[in-house]
């Protein structure tokens, strides 16, 4: 058992809590990974709020991290003690139904236990003062140690800089995949971004990449706006500059409509404007953004039978273990950027800080390290 600091949530709503925790070694087919370093993502701030049905206390939260591994369970081929490695709230079996179609990236072999907090083997590896601590997302990186599956990691190169590859965890894998994978983004073709935070930017990186010729970036807030033309937004707007509806504004602008636009805020009023902004006959629109519990879209049918297409993508399309040694090469051979998102670095003991910078719209995104 390994004694280390933990940021623990008691309770939703309240502030994350520096403790002792203890963190057991892994059992047949589990990772103990000493983390390097985390990023902190708008989802831990979702589960936190207490709006999420998944949620559970208290737990340790965190899903974009980097680390060493430390120490490894009866069974696991894959890693070593000493491998560098991402920890992946997607995990990648290869041998469920999902992992064997190329269609999809939703591994559903450890879905259950992950979704109640526990290890695949129904328990937590986590414990606080004489209490359980539940597992968040299979990953729990707001610790110096956390445990995971072992179809939960990849491998990555040695070389890479933990403090900035961690982000590949996430939000950058996310955005730039919807672009690249669930859209299919294709040259010269017009893109709407909806959200400028750092899924939002990744998909215009992911959108610059594919050959786009015009990439309008959206959001209310325009302290955004330099950021998303660095990264390769043509324009950028805001609805409240506007009488009319922001798709209406979107359609007279792009002579019909875009030919991809994407929503990254979770926000089901705007996943409507975002379709409605899209080509007729041929537009697409992805659902990138996670919107709360209970929330529904809605639009007319009409939007759909005269061509449009809706989809949705989680971490990007990306089959999680095969991929994200691939993203790590990309962004290690300059062909992605992942140090441009990082904002703020702080230390580990500061994180409630890192949480405040997100809130406030100050960070794309903010690197703890432990």
């Amino acid at each position: 058992v390994i004694k280390c600091k933990a940021a623990v949530a008691w309770e939703a709503g309240k502030p994350l809590s520096l403790e002792e925790v203890e963190v057991a070694p892994p059992k047949a087919h589990e990772v103990r990974i000493k983390i390097v370093a985390t990023a902190v993502c708008h989802t831990d701030a979702y589960t936190l709020s207490g709006a999420d049905p998944e949620g559970c206390f208290p737990v340790i939260l965190g899903h974009e991290g980097a680390g060493i591994v430390e120490s490894v369970g009866e069974g696991v081929t894959k890693v070593k003690p000493g491998d560098t490695v991402i920890p992946l709230y997607i995990p990648q079996c290869g041998e469920c139904k999902f992992c064997k179609n190329p269609k999809t990236n939703l591994c559903q072999k450890i879905r259950i236990t992950q979704g109640k907090g526990l290890m695949p083997d129904g328990t937590s590896r986590f414990t606080c003062k004489g209490k359980q601590i539940y597992h968040f997302m299979g990953t729990s990186t707001f610790s110096e140690y956390t445990v995971v599956a072992d179809i939960s990691v990849a491998k990555i190169d040695a070389a890479a800089p933990l403090d900035k590859v961690c982000l590949l965890g996430c939000g950058i894998s996310t955005g730039y995949g919807a672009a690249v994978n669930t859209a299919k983004v294709e040259p010269g073709s017009t893109c709407a971004v909806f959200g400028l935070g750092g899924v939002g930017l990744a998909v215009i990186m992911g959108c610059k990449i594919a050959g786009a010729s015009r990439i309008i970036g959206i959001d209310l807030n325009k302290d955004k706006y330099a950021k998303a033309k660095e990264f390769g937004a043509t324009e950028c707007m805001s609805p409240q500059d506007f009488k009319k509806p922001i798709q209406e504004v979107l359609v007279e602008m792009t002579d019909g409509g875009v030919d991809y636009s994407f929503e990254c805020i979770g926000n089901v009023g705007v996943m409507r404007a975002a379709l409605e902004a899209c080509h007729k006959g041929w537009g697409v629109s992805v659902i990138v953004g996670v919107a709360a519990a209970g929330q529904e879209i809605s639009t007319r049918p009409f939007q759909l039978v005269t061509g449009r297409t809706w989809k949705g993508t989680a971490f990007g399309g990306w089959k999680s273990v095969d991929n994200v040694p691939k993203l790590v090469t990309d962004y290690m051979s300059k062909k992605i950027k992942v140090d441009e998102f990082v904002t703020h670095t702080l230390p580990f003991d500061k994180i409630n800080e890192a949480f405040e910078l997100m809130h406030t719209g100050k960070s794309i995104r903010t690197v703890l390290k432990l």
